[in-house]
């Protein structure tokens, strides 16, 4: 019974922040994102210049870079975000504790939070959505078809490919490596762009090992380029233990992409899909 109070406090914290917002009427002068996929619908719906704080995440356009962070890491605190005074906070569901909503409700901050769905249709529902939550839904509308054109047009391209067995590997040096399931953004970038995730029976990330790795026999593995570094560079993975014993070890086929636009699952996706499209057939 406590839990399901405690839900449905969450529902009207949310709700009652998102029917503020709304209620005003204008588009909100100071915005915190607190996600770089947000952060850069925000840029998209033209309203870049009303950020007045970014969580750590947000690291494009590039001038979003000299905007003041909330703090050091994803860990947020309600005072911290009031201290820039947001006429509304954009978040994502599940990112923020109910201690922290409930903060913001007692400092009368509106804070909205959107689902988040790794799909064609999820990415540009979201585009309207955050459109509607800062007054500008035409906008939000216009932006959002563009943007559903252009992933069409790149998805395109991976229907007509061969469906490439792909691992992607998560890698902080050799000691904290791990690898992607399904239900993960980088999965569906994979998937979008005409490839397989070979890595199955399991949603989000798991512990890297030797022995799933020659089990899955990828024919590519796919890292973010600040991973690769991390191990010291392509040479060297093909180095890793079993690696050798694969398809993508035979061939040498390791590849690397920046990391926030294979993972941010935001208005570039249609570039995520096409760099890998490129990386993956050459075309």
């Amino acid at each position: 019974m406590k839990k399901i109070l405690n839900n449905f406090a969450l529902v009207i914290i949310l709700w009652s922040s998102y029917t503020v917002a709304i209620a005003q009427g204008n588009t909100p002068k100071r915005i915190v994102s607190l996600s770089g996929s947000l952060t850069e619908i925000v840029d998209a719906l033209g309203l870049g210049a009303n950020l007045v704080a970014v969580d750590v995440t947000s690291d494009y356009p590039s001038y979003v870079k000299e905007i003041p962070k909330v703090s050091k890491n994803r860990s947020i605190t309600a005072e911290g975000i009031a201290s820039f005074r947001p006429d509304i906070v954009l978040g994502f569901e599940g990112e923020v504790s109910a201690a922290v909503l409930a903060q913001f409700k007692t400092l009368n901050i509106s804070c909205v939070l959107f689902k988040q769905e790794f799909s064609e249709a999820g990415l540009t529902g979201l585009v309207r959505k955050v459109g509607q939550s800062l007054n500008v839904t035409t906008k939000g509308n216009q932006v959002a078809d563009q943007l559903s054109k252009d992933l069409k047009s790149a998805i395109a391209k991976g229907k007509s490919s061969k469906a490439t067995k792909m691992m992607f590997v998560y890698a902080r040096g050799a000691g904290a490596m791990s690898v992607s399931g399904s239900g993960t953004a980088v999965d569906a970038v994979i998937k979008l762009a005409g490839a397989q995730n070979v890595m199955k029976g399991f949603t989000g990330y798991k512990t890297y090992n030797t022995e799933a790795l020659v089990q899955a026999n990828p024919e590519v593995i796919l890292l973010f380029d600040f991973g690769m570094s991390s191990l010291g560079g392509k040479e060297a993975i093909l180095k890793l233990p079993g690696v050798n014993l694969t398809t993508a070890g035979k061939n040498k086929r390791v590849i690397a992409m920046d990391a926030s636009l294979l993972n941010g699952f935001s208005m570039r996706l249609p570039q995520a899909i096409q760099q890998l499209h490129e990386k993956l057939f050459g075309k």
